[in-house]
C-alpha cells in the first residue's frame, strides 16, 4: 500500500470516530445549556433537553415526511429532465444558447423568497406552487452543470464519434452521457441539499401537509422541541437521499476507483 493510500485509509477510518466525538460534545453542551438556561435568563422552552426532543420525535407523523419526500423527488426529477433537455438543445444550437443563457443567469439570481411570492400570485394549487419553486431553483443548476460538462468533452472525441455518423440519440448516449455523468451526479448532490431547504420554505405558504407545515405549526406554538425534532428529520432525510446518490455513484463510476 502506498503512502497516499495509507493516508486515505487512515482518514476514512478516523472520520466516523471524529464525527461521533463532535456530535457527542454538541449533545453534552446542548443538554448542559438546557439545565442552566433559566439561570442565564433564557426561557426554559428556548433550549429544550433531549428528553423533550425525543418526546417530539416519537410524535412525528410519517405522512408529512413522505409528502415532503415525494415533493422533493418529483420536483428534482422534473428539474433534471428539463435541465438536461434544455442543455442538449443549447449545446446543439449556439443561437439558442445566446438567447437562453442570459435568462438562465437571471433565474439563478432571483431569490427563493421571490419565487415563492410569484408562485402564490400565479398558482392556486399548493402542489403547483411548491413544484414551481423547486423547479425554478433546481432546474438551472442541472442545466448549467450539464451544459458545461458537454462543453468540456474533448473536441477530438467528438470528432471521432461523428466520423461514425451516429444519430443524435446515439451521439448523446454513447459519448455525451458517459462523459457528463460525473457532473450530473454532482448536480444531484447539490440540488438535494438545496431542495430540502427550499421545500420547507415553500411548504410554509398554504400547505397543510409536509415538514414545512409542521415547522410552521411548531413555531406558532412556540415549541422549540418540535422544531428541533422536525429539523433532525430533515437532516436524516437529506443524509438518506445523499447515501442513495453516493451508492449510485459508486456503482456507475467504478472505473474511477
Amino acid at each position: 500500500m502506498s503512502h497516499d493510500e495509507a493516508r486515505a485509509a487512515e482518514l476514512s477510518a478516523g472520520f466516523p470516530r471524529q464525527t461521533l466525538v463532535s456530535i457527542a460534545v454538541f449533545c453534552v453542551l446542548w443538554q448542559a445549556l438546557s439545565y442552566f438556561a433559566p439561570a442565564l435568563g433564557i426561557p426554559a422552552f428556548a433550549i429544550p433537553g433531549f428528553a423533550k426532543i425525543w418526546a417530539s420525535l416519537i410524535k412525528i407523523t410519517p405522512i408529512d415526511v413522505l409528502v415532503t419526500l415525494a415533493r422533493v423527488i418529483g420536483a428534482l426529477i422534473l428539474s433534471f429532465v428539463l435541465g438536461v433537455a434544455l442543455a442538449m438543445a443549447m449545446y446543439r444550437s449556439t443561437s439558442l444558447e445566446n438567447y437562453l443563457h442570459p435568462m438562465v443567469r437571471l433565474f439563478m439570481a432571483v431569490p427563493v423568497v421571490s419565487w415563492i411570492l410569484f408562485a402564490v400570485l400565479w398558482f392556486r394549487g399548493v402542489e403547483f406552487r411548491i413544484a414551481f419553486v423547486l423547479i425554478a431553483v433546481c432546474g438551472p443548476v442541472f442545466l448549467v452543470d450539464a451544459l458545461d460538462a458537454m462543453r468540456g468533452v474533448p473536441k477530438e472525441l467528438r470528432g471521432m464519434m461523428r466520423s461514425f455518423r451516429p444519430t443524435p440519440s446515439q451521439f448523446f448516449i454513447k459519448l455525451m452521457l458517459p462523459a457528463i455523468l460525473p457532473s450530473l451526479i454532482t448536480s444531484w448532490k447539490i440540488n438535494l441539499s438545496l431542495a430540502i431547504r427550499v421545500v420547507t420554505i415553500a411548504e410554509l405558504v398554504g400547505a397543510v401537509t409536509g415538514i414545512g407545515h409542521q415547522l410552521a405549526v411548531a413555531q406558532e406554538l412556540f415549541s422549540v422541541a418540535d422544531v428541533f425534532a422536525w429539523t433532525l428529520v430533515l437532516v436524516a432525510l437529506l443524509f438518506a437521499l445523499e447515501a442513495v446518490v453516493a451508492r449510485f455513484e459508486r456503482r456507475v463510476l467504478r472505473w474511477r476507483a
